[in-house]
């Protein structure tokens, strides 16, 4: 049972569907991290940032590490998402949707979402049980919508698949460069002979074998 003084008052509004209010938690927890970083992050400075006790948040999501997951699934979706609306944007070229994209990546409010990302990816990759879970569909939930992307430009299937990984792989690599160096002005340059090279005129619309 749990002490009355160790409450948050918000907590009495945590109502409605489990899954709904876990949601509201996570989008809460992403927007906070987007604008302040992850600096000293811990459950009691974040339950208090966004209305509730570090008593509920092990509640709906059992540890740090596990919301760190869901902060981070949660933050990769939003990307998949707004690339998702820009590709329904009537004008733009593919390697403008690309770029428009990679800006938004790129914008210094998300940095500490895209720390965080690493950091998560680092720990687990190190055999930290906790953080496993953050490897399962780390690059399967991007290929599908990138090879689908590629297949509607007319690569075949093997090929579109192969472009998919080869673009999810360039972004997160040069966004890894961003963090590691600051160098924004030579990863946009990079990006950009990427685009060119990714995106020219004599690409090829059928697998190779």
């Amino acid at each position: 049972m749990v002490a009355k003084d160790d409450s948050h008052p918000q907590d009495q509004a945590a109502q409605g569907p489990p899954g709904t209010r876990r949601t509201q938690l996570v989008d809460a927890a992403v927007d906070h991290i987007a604008t302040h970083g992850i600096a000293d992050l811990s459950l009691r400075r974040l339950g208090a940032a966004i209305g509730v006790s570090h008593r509920m948040l092990i509640h709906y999501f059992g540890s740090k590490e596990q919301l760190l997951i869901e902060i981070v699934r949660t933050s990769e979706r939003r990307q998949r998402d707004v690339l998702s609306r820009l590709r329904l944007e009537p004008g733009p070229s593919p390697a403008d949707v690309a770029r428009l994209l990679w800006q938004q990546l790129t914008d210094p409010q998300l940095a500490g979402q895209q720390r965080l990302f690493f950091e998560i990816c680092g720990h687990a990759l190190r055999g930290h049980p906790e953080t496993a879970a953050i490897l399962e569909g780390l690059v399967t939930d991007w290929l599908e919508p990138l090879a689908a992307a590629e297949a509607r430009a007319g690569a075949g299937p093997a090929r579109a698949r192969n472009r998919a990984r080869l673009g999810l792989a360039t972004v997160r690599g040069l966004l890894l460069d961003l963090l590691a160096t600051g160098d924004r002005a030579g990863v946009n340059a990079a990006m950009e002979e990427f685009l060119r090279l990714y995106y020219g005129p004599q690409r090829e619309t059928t697998d190779q074998t």
